[in-house]
């Protein structure tokens, strides 16, 4: 039996709620598979630690972490603890010592998910955003001078390293390469003369290897546009780590909401572990009140299965989730239900019984 060592950060806000229904989902493909088993070890890092302990995690975190085959994150953020400090603090941290340099994110319109564009099938929202996660936008680089005076300034430095976009881009070319899909690369190469004039260069060296890869480029306005108003053009998509940061809660918005949006922190060499999260926040306002919906959290473990090679189970997940938003008997309030929480993730659980009698 495969035994598989996963570290959970649930987090804040309602990361502790929808974390619990995916490890519960987990647990339950392992005891019907009996093929792997995976073992969780939870830690209680967050914004609630923090105003403990003035730290986000501990000081020796990561090598903790590092012990793990991989990491299942609910949420992080609360009132009271700035934005930058939950951020900059955790998450980055994670996926910059881990090198999680590919940020996977599905933004696919499934079965019987609200869609909020008219004539759109489920055929029409199918892509896979391949995001850059270490670099670019997110480096942290920069100074802030004079704070306080009249001529404070501030200036803020994107940094692309050559290393950087070519291993991002060569993943998302074999990705494409892989499945038979295009591969569409998103920049902004006519404001930002330096940092997206050299993306889209590279983008294209590296293209030369891949000559059956169909391709294509846009501007990040311009795709925007796109993704409204003509969303099958994407299959592929490989951009940087700000555009694919709000380019993805678009696609959350066009393909059933953020309930549904999951996100894989990817460290393809397999040299650290990686991270598999829902991206939707953690939602303060609705915390504690079973009102969370999980399947992102599942949809999360579904990439954490594809990760460990069990694409088979990857799938099933994806079917019960199909299963819950066309049944529509079983639904959170935001997909315009009542149930709660953990009873929908009880009824992904009898979906799996029944799926195995």
């Amino acid at each position: 039996m495969n035994i598989h060592k996963i570290a959970v950060i649930p987090g804040d806000g309602i990361g502790k709620e929808v974390i619990a229904e995916g490890v519960k989902v987990i647990n339950k493909a392992s005891a019907l598979d009996g093929g792997f088993k995976f073992e969780f070890t939870y830690f209680p890092w967050g914004c609630e630690y923090f105003k403990k302990t003035g730290k986000m995690m501990a000081e020796d975190g990561i090598e903790q972490l590092s012990k793990f085959d991989a990491i299942f994150l609910g949420a992080v953020g609360a009132p009271g603890v700035p934005d930058n400090i939950s951020l900059w603090d955790l998450l980055l941290v994670i996926r910059k010592s881990f090198d999680q340099y590919v940020n996977l994110r599905p933004i696919k319109l499934l079965k019987g998910a609200p869609a909020i564009l008219k004539n759109v099938s489920e055929e029409d929202i199918n892509m896979v955003f391949v995001r850059e996660n270490t670099e670019g936008e997110y480096a942290g680089s920069g100074s802030w001078m004079y704070k306080g005076k009249p001529n404070e300034v501030v200036i803020q430095n994107s940094v692309f390293s050559r290393h950087g976009c070519e291993r991002v881009i060569r993943y998302a070319y074999e990705l494409a390469k892989s499945e038979n899909k295009t591969l569409t690369s998103i920049s902004k190469a006519n404001a930002l003369n330096y940092s997206m004039v050299f993306w889209d260069q590279i983008f294209k060296e590296v293209g030369r290897e891949y000559p059956e890869v169909k391709t294509f480029s846009y501007l990040v306005d311009a795709a925007s546009m796109f993704m409204v108003k003509d969303p099958k053009r994407f299959e592929i998509v490989v951009t940087s780590n700000l555009f694919g940061d709000i380019l993805t809660d678009l696609g959350a918005a066009i393909s059933g909401g953020m309930g549904l949006a999951a996100g894989a922190n990817i460290n393809p060499e397999r040299k650290f572990p990686s991270m598999f999260e829902p991206i939707h926040g953690s939602a303060p306002d609705i915390a504690g009140l079973g009102k969370a919906n999980p399947l992102a959290t599942v949809w999360s473990a579904s990439q954490m299965f594809d990760f460990f090679g069990y694409s088979e189970w990857g799938k099933r997940l994806i079917g019960y989730i199909e299963n819950i938003l066309t049944d529509k008997k079983v639904l959170t309030p935001d997909l315009g239900g009542t149930a709660t929480t953990s009873e929908v993730g009880d009824e992904i659980i009898r979906k799996m019984q029944l799926d195995f009698k």
